[in-house]
């Protein structure tokens, strides 16, 4: 049982961060028109400042830097370096549902957050989905006291959204979720949060899918940037099953505060480590599943050290997170897929 202690009525936030993205509403416009976004050779520095050369008005310059979409993430600093990529390691306490849920859970996110430290990690991820409901800001407070004596950062945490979904109380609520747990990320002190798109669906177009999910991504992104969180998009099927299907809508996005959530089980193509090499570079965290389907065939080990070159090729500096999906009991099998991670992305 928690300790009673008394609460701080003061709002949490009083100084929120500035974005330098302004939400914009021609959705339906940018994702349909490629000629929307500016070439991807380029920064948007250079490309802004080509413009004005050209002899461009403020204004359609001002234009132009909103049609803009994301770049890859700039780790330019470091480039070249031959430590220019960094990794960290973290677990994902998705790894451990079944120990979390149920009626008299064995274990809670206390117990978990201790397994973390015996297994030497930098991080943990404290999923979403695990804690007691309601959240409580000393609840919040109490595990981030705990992370922080155990030397452990709170790597992220992660939400089950569906922005797909067509305007309505229910579209709503999925956007109200996102903004609170990016209240309790910024208690919690976790840099980023893992989000999801949804999909197309009998109401639902395949297009409309993907104007809504922008729309919804942009206007959580402007909340969680005013507060220092990223959100970060899964490849979680949906929109996002693809490669492609995902940078179409990565590529769309305009906010400083989102990224890609690079999950490595989730693609089930002819050549599952191509298309993650694609999102790469778009990548501010990493979930690494044990197994990995290519097309039609067997599930299969995954191969950590192909994994580890492709991050390493595209500079990624953050967490590996484990996130283990075996029917194998969690607290025996993880430290000996972590001691695997470790070795793999060691030799990179």
């Amino acid at each position: 049982m928690l300790p009673q202690r008394s609460v701080d009525p003061s709002p949490l936030f009083t100084r929120p961060c500035s974005t330098t993205q302004p939400r914009e509403n021609q959705l339906r416009a940018r994702t349909s028109d490629p000629s929307a976004v500016a070439p991807r050779t380029h920064s948007r520095r250079r490309w802004l400042a080509g413009m004005a050369l050209g002899g461009c008005t403020l204004a359609s310059a001002a234009a132009a830097r909103m049609a803009q979409a994301i770049d890859p993430i700039d780790r330019s600093a470091v480039s070249g370096s031959a430590s220019a990529a960094k990794f960290k390691f973290s677990l994902a306490a998705y790894s451990y549902r079944d120990l979390l849920t149920g009626a008299s859970p064995p274990l809670t996110l206390f117990d978990f957050v201790h397994d973390c430290a015996r297994m030497g990690l930098e991080g943990t991820e404290l999923t979403s989905y695990y804690f007691p409901q309601p959240v409580t800001r000393e609840y919040l407070c109490t595990l981030k006291q705990l992370c922080f004596k155990l030397g452990l950062d709170v790597s992220g945490t992660a939400v089950g959204n569906d922005f797909c979904l067509p305007p309505g109380s229910k579209r709503d609520e999925q956007l109200a979720l996102v903004k609170r747990w990016v209240d309790h990320a910024v208690l919690l002190g976790a840099p980023v949060i893992r989000i999801f798109s949804g999909g197309a669906s009998g109401q639902v177009s395949e297009p409309e899918a993907r104007r809504l999910a922008i729309e919804a991504i942009e206007e959580c992104c402007q909340y969680a940037g005013e507060h220092g969180v990223m959100l970060a998009l899964e490849n979680h099927g949906g929109l996002t099953s693809t490669a492609e299907g995902m940078l179409e809508l990565v590529r769309a996005v305009r906010s400083p505060w989102f990224g890609v959530n690079l999950d490595t089980g989730n693609f089930h193509s002819a050549d599952v480590y191509a298309e993650l090499a694609m999102l790469a570079p778009y990548a501010v965290n990493v979930q690494v599943k044990v197994v990995v389907q290519q097309g039609n065939g067997p599930r299969e080990p995954a191969d950590f050290r192909r994994l580890a070159g492709l991050l390493r090729d595209a500079g990624y500096r953050g967490y590996i997170v484990l996130e283990f999906e075996e029917s194998e009991d969690p607290r025996q099998a993880c430290p000996r897929y972590l001691d695997e991670l470790r070795a793999a992305f060691g030799e990179a």
